[in-house]
């Protein structure tokens, strides 16, 4: 693994065909300004959606100043760390469209996984409440009440699209019913989706534009070919960068290394078990073992109440430290504010794992790995 926390380094050249450029500017240009174009982009897994997608926000951004960006990759996301699905509004235009990059959600939930198949309905359901969130705020009817701008709206998605990931992306389609559909096509057919208003079932109205292109990504042939990258890499990567923002930007930290030891002096946040809730997602722990599972985990720090408990919105994620059993305090370190942690009422933990490279660095001892999980005292 490299020991840089800097993954741009090593990209493969990105271009845009005309073909990318064609589809982004008809989208941004020949639709009409209110309401603004809601886009979806799908396809085959490692086809360039992503790549599509920071495209199209470049050009949406040079006529409407802000976009929205719904993702809903929990595997490789845009803005966020894995494990969430995520609405953000985008002022920038990003100048590399190799190298993605952290931005804080206006609204994000945790799903705890990389991959969807886990809880679909539950998956489905964060998607719908961000669209509806986008809808309040955003769309032409409701904006003029929250006195916000209308702003255009690019859904990224996942490149499952086979199976029950098919069905997903279909169920997502009619619920969003974007006035744009791009479809990113590879030379192997069997990879792709179906052509046509697939998710209609033959009932187009006509009030969908659908556009097939193919990946950017070529071989000697002229062959459209998938893009074999280290996901795990990625993700440990993306994590590592989250955790960074525990501290000054001018701190000089730039390897694993010097992370790994930053952390493990960082002073945690004490969070009293006593107004905290703890949530296990896709599995059940038995309560004698709650504060072992959670022990030396990422969790979602997330905000609950009678109008959202099923569907608690999320500020971020912390390590879990350390607990004191003794003082009845979890230890957490995270690069949440505090005048936002105070708000935080519930722990989500999931399947998103510190990396292991922070935890075998040597000449550093890890506070996570200890003989004595839990003790009365914390040191």
């Amino acid at each position: 693994m490299a020991s840089t926390l800097e993954p741009g380094s090593s990209t493969a050249n990105i271009y845009v065909p005309e073909e990318w450029s064609e589809a982004a500017d008809s989208i941004a240009y020949d639709s009409v300004t209110s309401p603004p174009p809601v886009s979806l982009i799908c396809g085959a897994k490692n086809s360039g959606k992503t790549t599509f997608s920071r495209h199209l926000l470049n050009i949406l951004l040079q006529r409407y100043g802000k976009v929205a960006y719904l993702d809903t990759d929990v595997g490789q996301p845009e803005f966020t760390v894995p494990g969430f699905v995520s609405l953000t509004v985008v002022d920038k235009i990003t100048p590399d469209l190799a190298i993605p990059c952290l931005k804080t959600p206006e609204r994000c939930f945790f799903f705890g996984d990389v991959s969807s198949k886990r809880d679909p309905s539950t998956y489905l359901k964060y998607i719908c409440a961000l669209y509806n969130y986008y809808q309040e705020q955003y769309m032409s009817d409701k904006s003029e009440t929250t006195g916000r701008t209308e702003l255009p709206l690019v859904v990224n998605t996942p490149g499952w699209v086979k199976g029950i990931g098919y069905e997903i992306l279909v169920d997502m389609l009619r619920y969003i019913s974007p006035t744009h559909v791009v479809k990113i096509n590879i030379s192997a057919e069997s990879k792709n989706l179906p052509g046509g208003a697939f998710w209609l079932d033959g009932d187009c109205d006509g009030m969908v534009n659908i556009m097939e292109i193919k990946s950017a990504r070529r071989d000697s042939f002229n062959r459209s070919v998938l893009v074999q990258k280290d996901s795990r890499l990625l993700r440990d990567l993306r994590i590592m960068a989250y955790f960074r923002q525990c501290f000054p930007s001018d701190k000089p930290i730039t390897t694993i290394k010097e992370l790994a030891c930053a952390l493990a002096s960082h002073s945690p946040y004490e969070v009293p078990m006593s107004i905290i809730k703890i949530r296990h997602l896709h599995c059940q722990v038995p309560s004698t073992e709650t504060y072992y599972s959670l022990n030396a985990s990422i969790v979602g720090l997330a905000v609950s109440s009678e109008e959202s408990e099923d569907i608690p919105w999320c500020v971020g994620l912390g390590i879990v430290r350390g607990i004191d059993t003794f003082k009845g305090v979890l230890y957490v370190i995270t690069p949440v504010p505090p005048s936002t942690l105070e708000k935080v009422n519930l722990l989500l933990q999931g399947f998103i794992q510190i990396p292991t490279c922070l935890l075998q660095v040597k000449g550093c001892r890890s506070p996570y790995v200890t003989s004595n999980v839990l003790s009365d005292r914390f040191y």
